[in-house]
C-alpha cells in the first residue's frame, strides 16, 4: 500500500477512488461556476513488431507503459490537473478551466512529447476527449463521450527515437 492512501506513485497520479471523488467535486464546480473542464482517456496498445519476442506478460507491459506515459504527461500538465490509471490500463487527465480547443493543443504537446521518448516496446496511443459543460456534465457521460471522441487516433510511437529529433541531425543534408 503506498504511503498515501491517495496516490499511486509519487508523481501526482491518483488512486481511481480519489480521482473520481475529485472529478465529481471538479465537476460540480464547473457548473456552478460556469467554467470549463476537459477529460483526456489515453489507452496505449502494445505493437507488435516483425521478428520481436511476443509480450509474455502483455497485460503488465501495457501497465507500465501507462506508468511511463502518466510519469511524461503529468510534466506537462499544471500542478493543479488531475491523473489517474483505471484498472483498464489506461490514463485519465482532467485539464481544469480548460474548454476543448485548448484542451487539444495540450494533447499536441503531449503527444509530441510521447513521439520523441523511447518506449521498451513500440505503442499505439488513443486519446479521447470530452469537456464540460459541451459533452456532458457528469463523470459517466464525460467518460463515455470522450471514449467515443478520439481526438489523436492510435498515433503510433516507435520504440526508437526519430532521426530528427537526434543531436547534429541535419534536415537540409538529407532533403531531396
Amino acid at each position: 500500500m503506498p504511503a498515501d492512501p491517495f496516490l499511486e506513485e509519487d508523481f501526482r497520479v491518483l488512486t481511481p477512488e480519489a480521482f473520481d471523488f475529485v472529478l465529481t467535486n471538479e465537476l460540480k464546480r464547473a457548473v456552478r461556476s460556469q467554467s470549463f473542464l476537459t477529460l483526456l482517456i489515453g489507452e496505449p496498445t502494445l505493437r507488435e513488431v516483425p521478428g520481436a519476442p511476443v509480450a509474455e506478460e502483455p497485460a503488465l507491459e501495457r501497465e507500465a507503459a501507462v506508468r511511463q506515459i502518466a510519469r511524461l504527461v503529468s510534466r506537462e500538465v499544471r500542478e493543479t490537473d488531475l491523473l489517474s490509471q483505471t484498472e483498464q490500463a489506461q490514463l485519465s487527465v482532467v485539464l481544469l478551466d480548460a474548454d476543448l480547443p485548448n484542451s487539444l493543443r495540450v494533447v499536441d504537446r503531449v503527444m509530441a512529447r510521447l513521439e520523441n521518448y523511447e518506449f521498451p516496446r513500440p505503442l499505439a496511443i488513443d486519446i479521447g476527449a470530452a469537456s464540460c459543460p459541451t459533452h456532458g456534465a457528469d463523470a459517466a457521460s464525460l467518460r463515455r463521450s470522450a471514449k467515443a471522441r478520439t481526438v489523436h487516433p492510435q498515433r503510433d510511437v516507435d520504440s526508437t527515437p526519430r532521426p530528427d529529433s537526434l543531436p547534429g541531425w541535419d534536415k537540409s543534408s538529407n532533403a531531396q
